[in-house]
Formats: structure tokens, sequence, C-alpha cells
């Protein structure tokens, strides 16, 4: 196999994780500091992608090194450890695959315009079909349907969102006199816990780091030789600079297209969802409006899978580890999914009417407890139980220390800002 081949063979769970990050956090939060605080909040966006990376990074070596999933690595920290882990995996797990699944259905909406045949029915019928499809295929498919569903649509948004931002710097922005400054955030609520809720999530939750240990897993069963890591590593890091550059591809899209002006998001999902659409064809034109909303439809829809997934599978994992006598654990995935897909369809439509209170929600929840997570990452890649040689560099380390210290300053803050 040539060298060119084998780094091919080992793309899919970065891809993944570009996926799962490219949902919300970019089309939604990111595109929403643009609108509303311009380049103001950029520093937000390289700082939590910056100080993140090593405990993502931390999940694909581990993975790659041990043959085993962060998840069994907090098993062997403590039980106290597996057992927060599976707790805070409860307390997130269903707003998260909820929020996820509001701003797709919104596009699955848009694309089709089921509201408007069906006034007050469509929304929740488009996530009733949505919840169902993603169920369907990941029961019958799982990881083979979920990567190569993914590497197809992946590339439509890409491709889609590099031709509108590339045509906004040649138009330039909408409003006058584009903001610089980031906004004032001791005493002011609601702009610190924006701040807080686009970090939480950007590029993604710290503690969905064990979702890239799995894949990695799965990831080397479907090789057809060994993958090393130097090949894991690329793979990850391919998809993280596809998410970083995406994520600030979106709050230039928003900082162009509506700072500055009298238009902003809608919060309900729809609205919000033909306002993203709006922005592209603003720019491309009117014709592209429904290439438009197919390829955000797109790359929403392999979020949400990803997310489903990603659950369903952490879960048969948690409970595989604490009761490894059992057998069968495949089963404990199908139910995992199916009962994450109805409490999630609840949340959704008890919370219908104010997505964003919904996404900050469970943006917030991440972020909090980003910190306890990410000392855990770093004690398993540093301890014995890893290869001398796996273990990362000295630089990567310091980062990490770096990366708990930020995160967790600004836990305390936003917690004493509470008070």
């Amino acid at each position: 196999m040539s060298r060119l081949s084998k780094y091919k063979a080992a793309i899919g769970p970065g891809i993944l994780f570009a996926s799962t990050a490219i949902g919300v956090s970019h089309l939604v939060e990111s595109t929403r500091a643009g609108a509303d605080y311009g380049f103001g909040l950029l520093w937000a966006i390289v700082l939590a992608n910056i100080f993140k990376y090593p405990f993502f990074e931390f999940g694909t070596r581990y993975a790659t090194s041990t043959g085993k999933s962060l998840i069994e690595g907090y098993r062997e920290i403590g039980k106290w450890m597996f057992y927060l882990y599976w707790l805070l995996t409860l307390l997130t797990m269903f707003f998260v695959a909820a929020a996820v699944g509001a701003v797709t259905s919104g596009f699955l909406n848009a694309l089709f315009g089921v509201s408007e045949i069906m006034p007050e029915y469509g929304g929740t019928l488009t996530t009733i079909v949505l919840f169902t499809i993603c169920t369907l295929i990941l029961i019958k498919g799982q990881y083979s349907a979920l990567e190569n569903l993914i590497k197809i649509i992946g590339g439509v948004l890409l491709a889609t969102t590099l031709v509108a931002f590339v045509l906004v710097l040649f138009k330039g922005p909408v409003g006058e006199n584009l903001s610089f400054e980031s906004p004032e955030l001791v005493g002011e609520m609601g702009a610190l816990s924006f701040v807080i809720a686009l970090m939480g999530w950007m590029p993604t939750a710290v503690d969905l780091s064990t979702w890239n240990s799995l894949w990695t897993i799965e990831r080397q069963k479907k090789a057809k030789e060994v993958i090393s890591l130097k090949q894991s590593l690329f793979d990850f890091n391919l998809g993280y600079l596809i998410s970083i550059g995406l994520a600030i591809c979106f709050l230039i899209l928003g900082a162009f297209m509506l700072y500055g002006t009298t238009n902003g998001l809608p919060v309900g999902k729809a609205g919000f969802a033909h306002g993203i659409i709006g922005l592209y064809t603003s720019v491309i034109g009117e014709w592209s409006y429904l290439l438009i909303a197919a390829s955000a439809f797109s790359i929403m829809f392999g979020t949400c899978i990803a997310v489903f997934d990603g659950y369903g599978r952490s879960t048969e994992r948690l409970v595989s580890t604490a009761f490894k006598g059992l057998k069968n654990t495949g089963n404990v995935y199908n139910v995992c999914i199916g009962v994450t897909a109805i409490i999630s369809l609840g949340v959704v439509l008890f919370f219908g009417s104010n997505l964003k209170f919904l996404i900050d929600l469970a943006m917030i929840l991440s972020f909090v407890i980003a910190p306890v997570i990410a000392a855990a990452n770093l004690y398993l890649v540093t301890g014995s139980r890893m290869k001398k040689e796996d273990q990362p560099k000295r630089w990567l380390r310091l980062l990490a220390f770096a990366g708990i210290i930020f995160l967790t300053l600004f836990t305390a803050i936003f917690l004493y800002s509470l008070i």
C-alpha cells in the first residue's frame, strides 16, 4: 500500500469530528457572534479552538496507542471519574441531541416548505421524520453508514461555504463601521452568557472527546491494515483544521451580512433556518435557495446523526465497561439510540418556541464540566499505561495545562457572575 493510500485509509474519525463540530457551534453560534458583535468575538473562537485542541487530540492518541476508549481510561482512573462522566453524559445528552435536532429539522422544513403546507404541524412532523430516519440508519448501518454519509455531504457544504465566503469578501460588509471591539463582559450577563455558550461548543464540547476515541477504535476494526498513530493524528488534525477554518468563515459571513444592519437572525428554528439560507442567497443569488437549503440541511443532518451515534456508542461502552460480564451490548446501542430520539423529541417540542435558550443551556453545561474532562484526558495520555513514544510532546503538554487554566478561569468567572 502506498504512503498516500495509507493516510487515505485512516480518514474517517477526523471527518466525523469536523461534522459534529460544524453543526450548531459553527452554523448557529459563529454566525450569531458575527451578526451581533462583528469581529469582537473572533478572539473567543480562536482561543477556544487552540486551548481545547489537546484534549480532543488526546482521544485519538489514547485510542490508537492503547486500543481502548477514553471511557475505559476513566474507569481505570477510578470509579468516581467513570460514574461522574456517566452522570455528565446523562445531564447533557438529551439537550445536545435536541438542540442539534431542532436546528436540523428547521433546515429540513425550509428545504421542503412543510410549514407552508401544514402551518400548525409542519415543524413537529419534520422533527419526527428526522429523528426516525436517524434512528433507522444507525440501527441498521451503524459506523459504516455514518462514515460514508458524512464524507459525501460534508464536501457539499464545504464547497458552498467557501464560495459564499469568497463572494462576501469581494462584496464587502453590508453595515457600516464593522466593529473589532469585544463586548464588555463584566456586569453584562447577556454578553458573558453568550461568550461562555460560544466557547462551550467551540469547536464542540470537551466531553465529546470520548467519541474521537470510540470512532478511532471502530475505524481500526474496519481497516485492512493497522493504522499507525501518525496516520490517526493526520486524520484528526485534518478534521480539526477544517473545523477552525469554517468557524471563522461563518463569523465573517455573519459580520459582513448582518452586523450594523436592522436585520437579525430569528430565534425560532424554522425562521432561523430561513435567515441562514438568506445570508447565502443574498450573496450568490435567489436562484441558489434550494441548493443552499439542501447543503445546509445535509451538514446539519450529518451532525445530527453523528451526535446520535456518539451518544449511543458512548452509552454502550459505559454499560459494557461497568458490567463486563454482560453479553450482546450491541442491543444497548440500539436501545440508547431509540431512547435518545424519543426524549430529545420531547425536549424539542417543549422548548420549540425558544431555540436560543435550548442551545445556550446545552453549551453552558458543556463548558462548566470541561475542566474536569480536560484534566482526566491529560492524565491518561501522560500515565504509565501509554507507551512512552506515543505520549504527547512537551509543547502539547504545556498547551494542555494552559487549556485547563483557561477553561477553569472562564468557568469560575461565569459561576461568580451567577452569585
